[in-house]
């Protein structure tokens, strides 16, 4: 999985390395990527300030967290895939869900 310059969130086979899906919704750059801990969910952060969380099957958000003040650059799920925490060029930590 990545993200990219082009506002996409990639789906990779790594055994073959053919792009199995291509998530798009952000509205700037995607700086991370995370897959939760049982592969059914995406979260990503951009540049664009947002966390979206995406449905891997469907391919579509499923929910979206506002609230940093700049670019989105790190973000992850808790080892229980119940929370999401986002690290942002705007010096804060935020631990969502």
């Amino acid at each position: 999985m990545t993200g990219a310059w082009d506002k996409t969130v990639r789906v990779w086979d790594v055994s073959s390395g053919l792009e199995l899906q291509i998530l798009t919704g952000h509205t700037d750059q995607v700086r991370s990527v995370n897959f939760s801990p049982d592969g059914s969910t995406v979260v990503s952060g951009s540049e664009d300030m947002t966390i979206k969380v995406w449905d891997v099957a469907l391919g579509i958000v499923k929910q979206e967290f506002l609230g940093h003040t700049d670019w989105v650059y790190s973000v992850c799920f808790s080892p229980d895939g119940q929370h999401i925490i986002s690290g942002s060029n705007d010096k804060t930590l935020r631990f969502w869900g």
